[in-house]
């Protein structure tokens, strides 16, 4: 049983490398602690009800949340030739 939630393992399974795991998380958890993003957020506008008042309801921390959102798919990334540069 792990005390991590979401599972690292789950984690890894979603991106190419921890690094990117990082990056990805980082860069979702600066979104979420902006307000004015939050607005436009098409990841919380494709929420459920009940789950948007989950989070609201939490006290979750912005990081936990994006680490959340990328264990479900719902947040991800896409490499492109440019980024090998």
């Amino acid at each position: 049983m792990s005390v991590i939630k979401p599972e690292i393992d789950d984690l890894l399974s979603k991106v190419d490398s921890k690094y990117t795991l990082c990056i990805v998380a980082s860069k979702r958890a600066r979104q979420i602690n902006d307000p004015n993003h939050l607005l436009q957020d098409q990841a919380l506008l494709a929420m459920t009800p009940a789950e948007v008042a989950e989070m609201r309801g939490s006290n979750a921390k912005p990081l936990t949340l994006a680490l959340e959102e990328i264990s479900r798919g719902v947040v991800g990334f896409e490499r492109t030739k440019d980024s090998y540069k």
